[in-house]
């Protein structure tokens, strides 16, 4: 498992969420706006159209019929506009994103397999994961101890020069 490529990817993958939640929220955004827009112009265009129709539908039939006609209508364009507000984005841009996230995904799979390939190998295998740890620890060990007997050589020499040089001034 390599740690540089599991960041690589949770930064792909994080990258790649955002984006899709960027696209997904600019189309409701625009999807909202619309729905806005849309009940701002129907509610000017059919009071007009509605007060016209009214008039014209008093004179073929009862006041009661014209209203009960003119509303059904504007439920009809009200469904319309908000089946062309509601659809699905579609763009390669939510696409690409999506195969972005779903090769990070993957990756990330990959790489935790891996791990647990080491993992599983070093349980059954213990002595496989320590040897690369203690050879090199081996090494400084050594090295250590056989610095501290030079030292404590040449301090053993130097002490016993030192007496060595007392007692012929004695």
């Amino acid at each position: 498992m390599n740690t540089e490529n599991v960041v690589k990817h949770l930064r792909a993958l994080w990258r790649t969420d955002r984006i899709i939640a960027d696209i997904r929220l600019r189309h409701l955004l625009v999807g909202l706006g619309l729905r806005a827009f849309a009940a701002l112009i129907a509610a000017f265009g059919l009071l007009m159209l509605e007060l016209s129709a009214y008039f014209a539908l008093v004179q073929i039939w009862s006041a009661i019929a014209a209203a009960a006609i003119l509303g059904a209508v504007n439920f009809a364009i009200a469904a319309a506009l908000f089946l062309i507000a509601g659809r699905a984005p579609s763009g390669r841009d939510i696409e690409l994103a999506n195969e972005i996230h779903d090769a990070s995904i993957e990756a990330l799979q990959l790489e935790a397999r891996a791990f647990q390939a080491q993992m599983s190998s070093a349980v059954h295998h213990p002595l496989s994961t320590i040897v690369p740890v203690l050879v090199p620890l081996i090494a400084i060990i050594v090295k250590n101890l056989r610095s501290t007997a030079r030292t404590s050589a040449a301090t053993s020499a130097n002490t016993s020069a030192a007496a060595g040089s007392t007692e012929t001034r004695s």
